[in-house]
């Protein structure tokens, strides 16, 4: 379970809309430990967890997500299963297919989603000509069991899906191994139908952390610091934009103006408010916030970059033997 399922554990005894229960964890230790701290059942099967409860949050291994998210959804229980949504496309498309057959909940945890600088657009016309990501990270031995793609840069490529909403047509990338075996630095461009294009840079090995998206379009330039939570906005002012909310400043000689504002953090946690928001969809029967069909194609296009990017890091690798 490890210090992420530590969190869940902790925002599910806080939240008013769940009642914890208790947790499965194959570490008998651990889970004791945990049972004990929340005055909750370490259950001794997945199984018995399941006939006790209705929601559970998935947080192990990716590797071993469809096991666990499978045998869980047979039974009817709703899923939030903590991302990538599993290692391969085959086995994300037959958990849809059983959350259908059992009308199942099942969401991802893309927490980016819930950042108060990605939340600070709703409500705006966010059409981008252009996006640019920059995930940056310092180096941690326990995400090297995945690439870089899979590890960080997973979280941009949802966002831009979700800003984008048109399929992708053409994706280049390259990458580096470091440290690891595997890429530890890759660099993508994607192309979607529609014309936009997106570049997302990730990196696990740079001494200086960075988590920026910035979005690009004809009535304005949207700057989002996701490791802030705060967001720098510009857009164009319009007819009726005399009384509005932000510094109003001319644009050199053009004769227009641009409306500056910036959302600051509100606050609001991140996964906690991802999970409110999967307890709401499975209470009032809403859409969830993130579906399968939304991860899959996230993993489908990181899968893609992922290869091309293999590609590259053993072309290097050939060429320094």
């Amino acid at each position: 379970m490890g210090a992420l399922g530590r969190h869940h554990l902790r925002w599910m005894s806080q939240l008013a809309s769940s009642e914890l229960i208790g947790l499965y964890d194959t570490d008998r230790e651990r889970a004791e430990s945990y049972a004990k701290e929340y005055n909750i059942t370490a259950f001794d099967s997945l199984d018995a967890l399941a006939d006790a409860v209705q929601a559970v949050s998935i947080v192990v291994p990716t590797t071993a997500h469809f096991e666990v998210g499978s045998t869980l959804i047979a039974k009817g229980v709703h899923c939030l299963i903590e991302k990538p949504i599993t290692p391969n496309l085959k086995e994300s498309a037959k958990l849809q297919q059983l959350a259908d057959e059992n009308s199942v909940k099942v969401t991802v945890g893309q927490i980016e989603r819930f950042n108060p600088a990605v939340r600070a657009l709703e409500g705006l016309n966010v059409r981008p000509s252009f996006i640019e990501a920059h995930r940056l990270a310092a180096f941690d031995p326990r995400g090297t069991d995945v690439a870089v793609v899979l590890d960080l840069m997973i979280h941009d490529i949802d966002l831009v899906l979700m800003f984008v909403k048109s399929p992708v047509v053409d994706i280049h990338a390259s990458a580096v191994a470091v440290i690891s075996d595997q890429a530890d630095i890759a660099n993508a461009r994607l192309t979607f139908a529609n014309g936009t294009v997106a570049n997302l840079t990730a990196s696990r090995i740079s001494l200086q952390q960075m988590r920026k998206l910035r979005i690009f379009q004809r009535s304005g330039y949207y700057s989002l610091d996701l490791a802030s939570k705060q967001a720098d906005l510009y857009r164009l002012a319009g007819d009726n934009d005399t009384e509005a909310d932000g510094l109003r400043l001319p644009l050199g000689k053009s004769g227009k103006d641009i409306i500056y504002s910036k959302k600051r953090d509100t606050g609001e946690d991140m996964l906690g408010g991802e999970l409110a928001a999967f307890l709401e969809a499975v209470i009032e029967g809403k859409p969830v916030a993130v579906t399968v069909s939304e991860a899959a194609e996230a993993l489908r296009i990181a899968l893609e970059i992922e290869r091309i990017g293999t590609e590259s890091v053993a072309r290097a690798a050939g060429e320094c033997s």
